[in-house]
């Protein structure tokens, strides 16, 4: 089913939650080892990639959250306490919000070094958010796309534990709604 129903969430915003787990797990290692190359031209087919990929997770980040306002969501399990509920809300806001603002600083990082235009997946130009070469937002964007990274791996780890916990501690279908596959 395409659309989400009381019991589980439908196949389309499995599809966009699953895909964009993997493209992160992508991203955060290709962009962990990059950094640690030595610069040299042929490091650069790397950032070209880590950057058309950043942009299609905030792509595929505005199609979700699209989606999210047309979807409807599960109910919470009985047995979850209002506090769960509103961390929960809270996480998956904050969650939104880092897969909007990750890709966007790196792209602000991006045009303040402004070396040669941004391309995603060498077929749409995009503008340059600095205006050009800005060398004195240089160091405050990479620190943020740095700082925000780290912190969309937390949430994300911290999301990740909790559902885990629904399975195993809690046994409740909190998890299970989110797996691909059959109904039950």
């Amino acid at each position: 089913m395409l659309k989400s129903d009381a019991n589980r969430w439908g196949s389309l915003a499995r599809f966009f939650h699953w895909t964009v787990v993997a493209l992160l797990l992508v991203q955060a290692t290709l962009g962990l080892v990059m950094v640690q190359l030595p610069k040299k031209p042929g490091v650069i087919a790397y950032f070209t990639f880590h950057k058309s990929l950043g942009l299609t997770i905030l792509l595929l980040a505005i199609l979700r959250l699209g989606w999210r306002l047309f979807d409807g969501r599960p109910q919470d399990p009985p047995s979850m306490p209002r506090w769960q509920v509103a961390a929960a809300r809270s996480g998956h806001v904050l969650l939104y919000a880092l897969l909007f603002a990750v890709p966007l600083s790196g792209w602000l990082f991006d045009s303040t070094v402004a070396l040669r235009p941004l391309y995603w997946w060498n077929l749409v130009k995009l503008p340059n958010l600095a205006g050009g070469p800005a060398p004195d937002l240089k160091a405050f964007a990479q620190a943020l796309h740095l700082i925000l990274f780290w912190l969309l791996a937390l949430v994300a780890a911290g999301h990740a534990t909790a559902a885990l916990v629904h399975h195993f501690v809690d046994r409740d279908d909190v998890l299970r709604r989110m797996l691909p596959g059959r109904r039950r």
